[in-house]
């Protein structure tokens, strides 16, 4: 049996992006969704669109960025009556510019979403899924965690670490019947690359479409990741297969291409 089916799973960042996508795709599988943003209303709204008997959804308004506020909602989490067996770590943010341009405020938002909240969410949800003996992670990184990228630096070096820290959980839980998996998505057309784009940038416009891959697509490949129990996957063959050849070169000459870059965003 699929761990998707009649699973109670919660996502993160539910309120719009991959994290609607999520729910909607989840909806006519699991027994229950928990979907847990920022933006109570948008989770109402989309709880409404997703009714269905033999469904339960609960919607839980938290700023993973705000430790006291992730506490508290850890404590709602533990009042509810079901038991989690399927973590999707959706939340995030990004940011694309100059790093010394940026804000030090949006630089650490983006560092206590991408990490420490993710991060936390998995280390208070863990215990239990091992205590079932069955559940899965569905880590949502990038792949912008497989190389340093200029003008997106904070943001790949956290994506880095989300990748990271799944291949590692995954190898510390073989044999316990809990899953991990990195979901590595490349440009997609949603609300957060809008997000993290600043004022007078061309950001994800830089991507050529036929290196898009829709919304839709990618929580498709991600699910049937986690049915697979893969490690990782990047959806779209065309940025799969280029990725995977980027990661072969040698390192040398990848960095000539990310400083060809660098000069050329400047204008040398």
């Amino acid at each position: 049996m699929s761990i998707l089916d009649g699973c109670t799973a919660l996502i993160t960042g539910a309120s719009s992006g991959f994290g609607a996508e999520f729910a909607r795709q989840l909806a006519p599988r699991a027994k229950t969704l928990i979907l847990a943003a920022r933006r109570r209303d948008r989770l109402e709204s989309l709880a409404a669109e997703l009714a269905r008997p033999g469904l339960a959804i609960r919607c839980l308004s938290v700023d993973l960025a705000d430790a006291v506020d992730t506490e508290r909602f850890f404590r709602a989490l533990d009042a509810l009556p079901e038991k989690i067996d399927f973590l999707i770590n959706n939340a995030g943010l990004g940011d694309h510019g100059l790093f010394e341009n940026s804000e030090w405020s949006r630089v650490e938002a983006m560092i206590d979403v991408n990490v420490t909240a993710l991060t936390r969410v998995t280390h208070g949800l863990l215990p239990g899924l091992v205590k079932q003996g069955r559940g899965a992670i569905l880590n949502v990184s990038s792949i912008a965690s497989l190389l340093p990228l200029p003008q997106m630096a904070v943001y790949a070096a956290t994506k880095a670490y989300v990748t990271s820290l799944s291949e590692a959980l995954r190898s510390e839980l073989r044999g316990t019947g809990v899953s991990v998996t990195a979901l590595c998505p490349g440009p997609v057309d949603t609300e957060f690359f809008e997000i993290a784009e600043r004022a007078n940038s061309d950001g994800n416009q830089m991507a050529p479409t036929l290196f898009k891959v829709s919304a839709e697509e990618v929580v498709s490949a991600g699910l049937q990741a986690v049915e697979d129990d893969r490690a990782r996957v990047i959806p779209g063959w065309i940025v799969f297969l280029t990725m995977t050849l980027t990661t072969l070169l040698p390192f040398f000459i990848v960095r000539f291409f990310l400083n060809q870059r660098g000069r050329e965003y400047r204008g040398h």
